[in-house]
């Protein structure tokens, strides 16, 4: 299924043994950002999958609606989730999450999706 184009604003180039790929960006946009954090928003439609990216920093991630969202670690994650997962979306549910995790995140469930993701910078 090919990436949204509201993904590819930002994107970097990556080898991955004999593979080159791009990731996109964490979230769908950026709606902040100062010298101490990133904040961006990921909507993703039912069966919709965020393009690859990778976690530079720690970051909390906020489910505000939605269903069911999975992730797909890629081989190559240094982050906590090493095998695919998916559970129950939890409106208000603020989880931290080290850095270093290269992964799709995709909406399994029949609801779209919507989450904040604030990178913390230091």
């Amino acid at each position: 299924m090919p990436v949204p184009d509201r993904f590819a604003s930002e994107e970097w180039p990556v080898s991955f043994g004999e593979m080159e790929r791009e990731l996109g960006g964490v979230g769908t946009k950026i709606v902040f950002e100062d010298h101490r954090v990133r904040v961006w928003v990921l909507e993703l439609e039912p069966g919709e999958r965020s393009p690859v990216h990778r976690h530079e920093v720690d970051h909390l991630l906020i489910q505000v609606r939605g269903d069911r969202i999975a992730v797909e670690p890629e081989p190559d994650t240094l982050g906590p989730y090493r095998e695919r997962f998916e559970a129950a979306v939890i409106p208000g549910m603020v989880t931290h999450v080290p850095r270093g995790g290269v992964e799709t995140a995709v909406n399994t469930g029949s609801a779209p999706y919507y989450e904040i993701i604030v990178e913390l910078k230091s």
